[in-house]
């Protein structure tokens, strides 16, 4: 073997991501979607593949093509599989027969499917789609005119656009049934209201739905999960409230069902909570309500592509499960009951970001990622703990690429709280030598940087930075006092943790030069960097991204912007002055430290606006600062824009740091 290569930007093209495992019926092999990059097409594509869990581990690639072949899920004999593919154009759902020939296409609506379902007899599937004012369930995909003129849209709903979808179309989404053999099609759902297909009973009987159904949806953010019995057509609604539930998941009997979600008692802070219903007695129960760890997987990162987190899978004894939960910085398998006891069956330092059993609790396989490993699949034997590795995506990248490993570090901040985090080694460190270090700050601010593997930080390392990465109060991992602590106080106590942990790794760790030190973070992250260099100037260069900097615009302009500032900011524009002050604009003439702006154009969440008020307050004053935009780019650019433009954007951030450090 040659010299070890460092990671760069354009390493992208070179990895695979692979996610959403699904074991067989048979429990004799798994299914998994294994996701790259085509260089020449500037496009991801995703095809299926099967691995055999028998002696063989034989494994066979089952959609071929630079499309996008995704969401594989058995039927419930083991002897067909539906998935969705964009091949004819829009996502629809096709079949395919274990054994090989062609893949079928089951669905033509007009606006696309998603999230297939099947029967217990498998002669049908649900799924989901979208159906406009002037449309039918029974309307064809068609091709989209080349040429369009443009057309005024006109809203009356607060709730108009969302980073994802964009200016919203005047369509809801619903759930329908097809007949696998007929291509019937049964509308389950109709009218101006969203529906998200949630699971079908085993025993065929009901179908598991969730929604808001209230009068005011400007104000309401709530999903109750309903029953729809499909032989009388009747809806039974088993929550209730301002909660959010969904991740319904039916034990074997049909007798039960698993819900995670939560009350909302502190709005989008609120830890999840596994809950399960009897449908003999009608209880809803809430199985952790005192366990003070987020139940699902809500760490971080930038290369995994198309994450499922499940909700709880059950045991065939109907009454046990196991779940994904996120703490202290790793994701983690637990074991859980009907009697409320908890503890964990798989725990290392990982991000487990796939879990799936087939229906048993003795073994599981699960997708893993770490700081040095950027995801493969796992058999997880459940009893025993015991892991072994199954995929190998980037065997031959691995075998000539430097990762930098992430050390943990743990401290007290300054009023006793305790913090965790971790630091990245530059990847041609030297002992006795000095490095400049980059600070990382997530977004969110519910969120949890783990133990997984980002991209973004490799290419820092390869650079020859030290890279720093904490989760500071308001983070999940930590339990309820800690993510809410941030509620009402940004740029309060969270900024003084992030201080808190670069005055410890600067006493810790004697081969950071405190001379060369830069900060760099989106969205809430963006937010924090705007902040730093608005109220010090102890960093030499700062990047933000996708940012906040005005409070009292963001209001108004992002698609969350008038209730998410009151959650967070604990004001609306009727206190114009709270707003202005927790603004990082507000402090702009404070600011000093070299700047790069970098934004996406089709932001909705944080609007470009918030960068351009930031960049003409800084040339105003004739600081040094530089401004990029991302054109077709939305809020998930980092993680999921176009290669091309998430490979730029590692570059603008590397040469930044490169000119100014």
């Amino acid at each position: 073997m040659g010299e070890w290569e460092k990671i760069t930007s354009d390493d992208l093209y070179r990895l695979k991501s692979v996610v959403d495992p699904q074991v067989s019926p048979d429990k004799k092999g798994f299914l998994y979607v294994e996701t790259g990059i085509s260089e020449e097409k500037d496009a991801y594509y995703s095809n299926i593949f099967y691995q055999s869990l028998e002696e063989s581990g034989q494994t066979l690639q089952w959609t071929f093509g630079e499309h996008r072949n995704t969401s594989p899920r058995w039927s419930p004999n083991g002897e067909e599989i539906a998935f969705v593919s964009n091949r004819s154009g829009k996502n629809q759902i096709f079949v395919l027969n274990k054994n090989g020939g062609e893949a079928k296409q089951l669905t033509f609506v007009r606006n696309g499917a998603s999230n297939p379902v099947w029967s217990a007899d498998g002669t049908e599937l649900a799924f989901q789609t979208s159906i406009g004012k002037d449309e039918s369930l029974q309307d064809k995909e068609g091709k989209e005119k080349t040429e369009k003129k443009p057309v005024a849209l006109a809203f009356d709903k607060m709730k108009y656009k969302s980073d994802s979808a964009g200016f919203w179309d005047g369509s809801y989404s619903h759930v329908a049934v097809i007949n696998k053999e007929t291509g019937e099609l049964k509308e389950i759902t109709s009218g101006e209201n969203d529906y998200h297909l949630q699971s079908w009973s085993p025993d065929g009987k009901y179908l598991a739905i969730t929604a808001d159904e209230s009068e005011d949806k400007d104000f309401s953010f709530s999903a109750d999960v309903y029953l729809y019995t499909l032989e009388t057509k009747e809806w039974k609604k088993i929550t209730a409230g301002n909660g959010q539930y969904g991740r319904v998941t039916w034990s074997p009997d049909s007798q039960k069902i698993g819900i995670i979600g939560s009350g909302r008692e502190y709005e989008n802070a609120t830890l999840s909570k596994i809950y399960t219903y009897d449908l003999q007695t009608e209880a809803l129960r809430c199985l952790t309500e005192g366990w003070d760890v987020n139940v699902g997987d809500f760490a971080i990162g930038d290369f995994q592509q198309g994450t499922v987190t499940p909700g709880i899978l059950w045991g065939e004894d109907n009454r046990s499960f196991v779940f994904l939960a996120s703490d202290h910085g790793n994701t983690i398998v637990y074991f859980g009951n009907e009697d409320g006891e908890i503890y964990p069956s798989l725990i290392d330092n990982q991000h487990v970001y796939g879990l799936s059993t087939g229906g048993s609790l003795k073994q599981a396989i699960v997708a893993i990622s770490t700081p040095t490993e950027p995801g493969d699949l796992y058999s997880l034997n459940l009893e025993t703990g015991g892991v072994e590795k199954l995929t190998d995506v980037n065997k031959e990248f691995a075998k000539t690429h430097i990762f930098a490993a992430a050390e943990p570090i743990e401290l007290t901040s300054r009023d006793g709280w305790d913090l965790h985090g971790w630091l990245m080694k530059p990847a041609d460190f030297k002992e006795g030598e000095k490095y400049p270090l980059v600070l990382e700050i997530h977004g969110g601010p519910h969120a949890m940087y783990a133990n997984s593997y980002f991209h973004e930080f490799q290419t820092l390392t390869a650079n020859g930075y030290a890279v720093l990465f904490i989760n500071p109060r308001g983070s999940h991992g930590y339990g309820q006092h800690f993510v809410d602590a941030v509620r009402g106080d940004y740029g309060g106590k969270d900024y003084e943790d992030i201080m808190d942990a670069v005055d410890f790794a600067l006493e810790n760790f004697d081969f950071i030069d405190e001379t060369r030190l830069g900060v760099t973070g989106g969205s809430y992250g963006g937010f924090m960097t705007n902040w730093i260099v608005g109220h010090t100037n102890r960093f030499k260069a700062a990047v933000t991204q996708r940012s906040i900097s005005n409070w009292i615009s963001f209001y108004g302009v992002s698609d969350i912007g008038y209730y998410f500032s009151e959650w967070q900011i604990k004001a609306d524009l009727n206190d114009i002055e709270t707003l202005w002050k927790h603004s990082p604009l507000a402090y702009a003439n404070n600011m000093e430290t070299p700047l790069l702006i970098l934004h996406g154009e089709k932001d909705f969440r944080c609007p470009i606006e918030q960068a351009e008020q930031l960049f003409i307050a800084l040339k105003k004053q004739k600081k040094t600062t530089e401004f990029v935009r991302f054109p077709e780019s939305n809020h998930e650019l980092s993680r999921s824009g176009k290669p091309t433009l998430r490979i730029s954007r590692l570059d603008y951030i590397n040469n930044w740091f490169i000119e100014y450090l």
